[in-house]
């Protein structure tokens, strides 16, 4: 069975969400937001979104970071019986034109992890982009291959079923190290990934939450996290890349 949905994580999006719920429902998709906490203005656009009909909608009281509402909505997902769920953020940064290609892929390879690849253009920060290159380091290092390009586009399609059970297993994060951790832990434990070309803009007057010293530290530590907890899986991930070189 493939019935999948989408995730939306909301905090303080009020000018762009319903924009996106719109693209994303055009694309065949059910929504549901994950309210992580926004203030007044905000929560009121997500109650019309709710009230119309045109999404579910899961409110966490406080705020508890990007990872935790996406884990929130993936387990509503699967609780209201979805076999797979699209991560898109509520600030537009991503090309919702791409989601069919996405889905597309998804139903083709079922088992998988459908990731974006992202593309920047002249508007993306220096600073994020030297801080790609950083983490790109560590997850090669974290996961002994190069099977993940990017870890941190968080335009993916996720197969409910390995995901879940591994969020039943551990938190992989509670704020922006959760894209990053996410994958190399399904990555370890054997979940296949497909890779998809897909251009992330960052229009001007956005609204981002990523806080460069907090989360930077945060994402710090999840690297040194998944080092010592690569070290004991590292026989078998080298086996299992020795395993899928030979003809």
């Amino acid at each position: 069975m493939f019935k999948p949905c989408a995730v939306i994580p909301v905090y303080n999006h009020p000018a762009t969400v319903r924009a996106v719920v719109d693209r994303v429902r055009a694309a065949g998709l059910p929504c549901v937001l994950v309210d992580d906490g926004s203030q007044a203005d905000c929560a009121r656009t997500l109650d019309e979104l709710a009230g119309e009909g045109l999404a579910q909608l899961l409110r966490r009281p406080v705020n508890g970071g990007k990872g935790q509402a996406v884990q929130d909505g993936l387990r509503h997902a699967g609780a209201l019986g979805y076999s797979h769920a699209l991560q898109v953020d509520a600030d537009g940064q991503h090309a919702l034109d791409d989601i069919p290609a996405f889905l597309d892929a998804a139903r083709r390879h079922p088992d998988a992890v459908v990731c974006g690849a992202p593309a920047y253009g002249a508007d993306a920060p220096r600073s994020r982009r030297y801080g790609r290159w950083l983490t790109r380091v560590w997850v090669w290092i974290n996961t002994l291959s190069g099977a993940i390009p990017d870890a941190m586009c968080g335009f993916r399609v996720y197969p409910l079923a390995p995901t879940l059970a591994l969020l039943a297993r551990c938190n992989p994060g509670h704020r922006m190290d959760f894209d990053i951790a996410v994958l190399v832990r399904l990555h370890w434990r054997g979940v296949p990934m497909v890779w998809l070309p897909t251009r992330v803009s960052y229009p001007a007057g956005g609204v981002s939450h990523f806080q460069g010293l907090r989360d930077n530290l945060l994402i710090s530590r999840m690297h040194a996290r998944l080092f010592f907890g690569m070290l004991p899986r590292a026989p078998y991930l080298l086996a299992r890349r020795l395993a899928g070189r030979k003809p």
